[in-house]
C-alpha cells in the first residue's frame, strides 16, 4: 500500500471517529529540540565589571533565527510573514523580538499568532545581540555584527546597541535611566567569553529588583471587588515551595488567568526566614509558555 494511500485511511478514520489528524511532517515542522542558546545569570552588586559590554534588556520573546526560520527558545517554530525574514543571512542570529518599551503583551500576542497577522508583524522589531554560529569572542562576534547589520532593505533587523561598561557607579546610573524610560533593565556580555549554551557568568542580567520564577499549581478565588474571578495564583517555586501571588495581576488577568501548568515570572524583595520571596508582585506569563 503506498504511502498516500496510508494517510488517506488514516484520515478518513480519524475523521470516522471525530479524532483530529494531523500529518506527522507537519507536525515535526512545527517544532524541534530546543536551541542550545547562552542564558544569563543574575548580576548582583560588587561584581567585577572588567571586560563586560552593557545594552539595554528588552522586554520582549527569544528569537533565535537558525538561518532559515525562527525558534522560540523552547524550540518551537514561530509563524511570521515571508518579507519579515526574507533579507536575513542564512546564518544563526541569536536576538529578541520586541515591540517596544511597555509592550510585552503585543509581543506575545504577535508572536503567537496564526496565521501571522501582517500588521501587527510590522511593529515587531528583531533586536540581534549575537552570532552563535562565529568563532572568536563575544568582542569578535561584536565586530562582526557591527559589519552585518544593518540591513537596508529590512531596518526591523537590528544590531542591539552595545557600550563598554566602566563602574558600578556609571553602571547604576544607566540603570536608572533605562527603568525611567520604560526599560526592564541592563544585560552584560563578557567580551572574551566564547558562545556557550547554558547559564554562566559570561552573561548577567542587571534588574533593580529580584526575580524568578514559578509554576502556577492552583486558582484561588477572589473576594469583594475581586468576588468572581480569580483573587490570586498558587505557585510552586522550582524547589517545590508554594506561595500565593496575587499582587501585579490586571482585571483582564484576573478574568482569563493563566492556566495550571503555565510558568510565570515575578518580582520580589528578598526571601523571608522560611525561604519565600517577600512582597512578591506577578509580572507575566514566562515569555516562551505556551509555545
Amino acid at each position: 500500500m503506498s504511502v498516500a494511500r496510508r494517510s488517506f485511511l488514516l484520515a478518513a478514520a480519524c475523521a470516522a471517529f471525530g479524532l483530529a489528524h494531523a500529518p506527522q511532517a507537519a507536525a515535526q515542522s512545527a517544532s524541534k529540540p530546543a536551541p542550545a542558546l547562552m542564558l544569563a545569570e543574575v548580576y548582583r552588586p560588587g561584581m567585577p565589571l572588567a571586560d563586560y559590554w552593557v545594552s539595554e534588556k528588552y522586554d520582549g520573546i527569544r528569537g533565535y533565527w537558525d538561518g532559515r526560520q525562527l525558534w522560540t527558545r523552547s524550540g518551537e517554530r514561530i509563524a511570521v510573514p515571508r518579507w519579515f525574514t526574507e533579507a536575513l543571512p542564512v546564518e544563526p542570529l541569536d536576538g529578541e523580538l520586541w515591540a517596544g518599551r511597555g509592550r510585552f503583551s503585543q509581543t506575545v500576542s504577535t508572536v503567537r499568532s496564526q496565521p501571522p497577522s501582517d500588521a501587527a508583524w510590522r511593529e515587531i522589531r528583531f533586536m540581534v545581540f549575537d552570532v552563535p554560529a562565529q568563532p572568536g569572542d563575544f568582542t569578535t562576534r561584536l565586530a562582526y555584527l557591527r559589519k552585518l547589520l544593518p540591513i537596508t532593505s529590512v531596518p526591523w533587523i537590528v544590531a542591539v546597541p552595545q557600550q563598554r561598561a566602566t563602574t558600578a557607579e556609571d553602571l547604576d546610573a544607566l540603570l536608572e535611566k533605562t527603568m525611567k524610560m520604560g526599560g526592564e533593565g541592563l544585560m552584560l556580555h563578557r567580551g572574551a567569553s566564547l558562545y556557550r549554551a547554558g547559564r554562566s557568568g559570561d552573561l548577567l542580567k542587571v534588574k533593580a529588583y529580584d526575580e524568578a520564577e514559578a509554576r502556577v499549581v492552583g486558582h484561588v478565588g477572589g473576594r469583594g471587588k475581586h468576588g468572581g474571578r480569580l483573587g490570586a495564583l498558587l505557585v510552586e517555586m522550582p524547589g517545590g515551595k508554594r506561595f500565593k501571588l496575587g499582587t501585579g495581576l490586571t482585571d483582564a488577568e484576573r478574568e482569563n488567568p493563566p492556566a495550571t501548568g503555565t510558568w510565570v515570572t515575578y518580582r520580589y524583595d528578598g526571601l523571608t526566614p522560611s525561604g519565600l520571596p517577600r512582597f512578591a508582585r506577578f509580572l507575566r506569563m514566562r515569555e516562551d509558555a505556551d509555545f
